[in-house]
């Protein structure tokens, strides 16, 4: 693999900030891509994660900041992020690196193993690797979700809603230059393209903690997540993904 761009969804998210950069950054410096880029992805938000980035891009050439016109959501953010990358690999990863970024390594690894042209983490393959769980809520609430989403979609994964995925770049484009959901129902989305496009792609177990902070309500983004599900099957029937 010669080349990685990661692309990072970020609403106020100034706090936060600083640490992620610090280990993504330095993680690459640790690494022999010929080619790193990092783009955090602003998504209209009220503190100073713009500033953040402009203060740290100014010293870093890998860095750049790109700004949605206001707040638009998280599928709308990796969209625009993974549609401006330009190196071979394109990783997405939540802001609070709910999975460590070292992480990448297995995706890697796995997609060079199989010949795959998308990785997707995974916290329920082995959930010896959770190390801070979510509510009960939350993570019955996500069983219920997979279950509703392998029916709706015929899609074989166990976890669609971790925020670690790599594509291949041409991959990306192609999912992602056909993405229709804006919000946080993008995931499954995204690998329903992936699948329709027969982009072979591999489900990999990766360590994860919780992050307090989320930005996804526990019942009105939960509830959009299910009829989002309904959404991906209106838009292939509407040809939106050809």
């Amino acid at each position: 693999m010669r080349s990685i761009s990661i692309v990072i969804p970020a609403y106020n998210e100034e706090k936060r900030l600083p640490a992620t950069l610090d280990a993504v950054l330095a993680y690459l410096d640790n690494k022999q891509f010929a080619e790193t880029e990092v783009l955090v992805v602003d998504d209209g938000s009220s503190d100073g994660t713009a500033s953040v980035v402009r203060s740290r891009a100014a010293n870093d050439a890998r860095l750049r900041l790109l700004s949605n016109p206001g707040n638009k959501g998280k599928g709308y953010s990796v969209r625009h992020g993974m549609l401006a990358a330009k190196c071979e690999w394109v990783l997405f990863s939540d802001a609070d690196l709910s999975a460590p970024i070292e992480e990448l390594d297995k995706l890697v690894t796995a997609v060079e193993k199989e010949n795959a042209l998308v990785a997707i983490g995974s916290r329920a393959l082995d959930r010896s690797l959770i190390q801070t769980h979510q509510s009960a809520f939350r993570e019955n609430a996500g069983r219920i979700f997979n279950l509703l989403m392998r029916a709706c979609t015929g899609l074989p994964f166990w976890d669609t809603q971790c925020g670690f995925k790599l594509f291949r770049h041409d991959a990306a484009q192609a999912v992602f230059s056909r993405l229709q959901l804006e919000r946080f129902g993008f995931d499954a989305e995204a690998l329903f393209i992936a699948q329709i496009h027969k982009f072979k792609t591999v489900e990999v177990p990766v360590r994860w903690s919780h992050a307090d902070g989320t930005k996804v309500s526990m019942f009105g983004d939960s509830l959009d997540m299910f009829v989002d599900l309904l959404r991906v099957r209106k838009f292939q029937v509407q040809g939106k993904y050809k």
